[in-house]
């Protein structure tokens, strides 16, 4: 779900416009998600992001160490009044961040972007996936359901193609997806789990290819958390056997209190998913990092337990931290992460968690 969600500031920033109005947000509820139209923009509802995260290794440097990648696109409708014609009202918030994270550097390399949807630099379709902010975007291929992503960073750029291999992964109750107590608390979710990726990446004027797999969560809500909701734990694993696990936590903001809300579900390869509640679902600390920016203590390794399995958690790198407090308002930890169970390595994906330097409100 993710910190990838961290962008509503900007839209807080607009609360004061003397445009603003009410505006009745799309209500989340029990519905058939409808493809290709559900992979594009719905842009009734507060927020929506698309992200994509994976693991790359070199095909022609195979002591080469992996590098992990992020890119990730929201969108927000603000309390701009809906019915101004001015073409300068920002109705909608266009955010983007993306990542690298390599330990032989041993801190991301990471950009941002925000503007407001409308002219040429900024624009998401309601049609499929298709969002450009300025000289980045991901947008799929109707014919191929292959996804093409570039980012245009300060310090870095990103190309890559991912092709889907296995069909989509739809979260929750046929892709309604429940984040708390209540039944309105809850998003529209779909993954689409071990992406063929081959990607460029230029850095320090060398251009590298790679190629690995990918995750990509698309998730749109209007009210995501509870008012006692902290933050979140999350992961997405690719399994080496074709395998897929979701998992995720909803923290209280009071310490030692039980989580709000859990989810698993976990796809064995060609099979169907087998989701898990929040009593089957527990998130536990291994190992801590302190950020010596935000002096945040992150749990960078984790226990995660689904039903009778016990899965283990391990960052690529302690430092995946990604400050985001200039633009989008959040602190997060978006970190590569190797899956071990019974002590041994059994895929890769990515952990997000959200909630550790202040409460979360998306």
């Amino acid at each position: 779900m993710p910190s990838r969600r961290a962008f509503m500031l900007a839209a807080a920033a607009l609360a004061s416009n003397p445009a603003r109005a009410r505006v009745d947000y799309a209500t989340v509820f029990p519905r058939p998600l409808t493809f290709p139209r559900d992979h594009g923009a719905h842009p009734e509802y507060r927020t929506e992001w698309w992200y994509m995260t994976g693991w790359l290794d070199s095909p022609r440097e195979a002591s080469a160490a992996p590098i992990g990648f992020q890119i990730t696109f929201f969108r927000t409708r603000t309390t701009i009044d809906p019915a101004n014609p001015s073409t300068f009202a920002a109705k909608q918030l266009l955010i983007a961040h993306a990542a690298i994270a390599d330990p032989a550097r041993g801190t991301l390399l990471h950009d941002e972007r925000i503007t407001r949807t409308g002219f040429d630099a900024a624009s998401v379709s309601a049609e499929d996936t298709d969002v450009l902010l300025d000289r980045w975007r991901l947008a799929r291929s109707p014919r191929s359901g292959a996804y093409r992503g570039v980012v245009a960073a300060r310090s870095f750029t990103l190309e890559l193609d991912a092709q889907p291999t296995q069909p989509l992964l739809l979260q929750g109750e046929a892709g309604y997806s429940r984040k708390g107590p209540l039944p309105t608390q809850a998003s529209y979710y779909y993954s689409q789990p071990h992406l063929a990726v081959r990607a460029v990446i230029t850095r320090d004027g060398k251009r590298e290819e790679r190629t690995g797999s990918g995750w990509l969560d698309h998730e749109w809500s209007s009210t995501l958390l509870a008012d006692d909701a902290a933050g979140w734990d999350w992961v997405g694993m690719n399994f080496d056997d074709g395998s897929a696990l979701t998992a995720f936590s909803i923290r209280s903001q009071q310490s030692n209190s039980p989580p709000l809300h859990a989810y698993a579900s976990l796809r064995p390869r060609g099979a169907h998913a087998q989701t898990f509640g929040t009593r089957d679902v527990h998130f536990s600390t291994l190992a801590e990092w302190t950020s010596p920016r935000t002096r945040a203590t992150w749990p960078v390794a984790r226990e995660v337990r689904i039903g009778e399995r016990t899965f283990v958690t391990q960052p690529l790198m302690n430092d995946q931290e990604l400050d985001s407090r200039s633009s989008a308002g959040a602190v997060y930890w978006e970190g590569a992460s190797r899956l071990l169970e019974h002590s041994k390595p059994i895929g890769r994906g990515y952990l997000e968690m959200t909630g550790y330097v202040a409460p979360f409100r998306p």
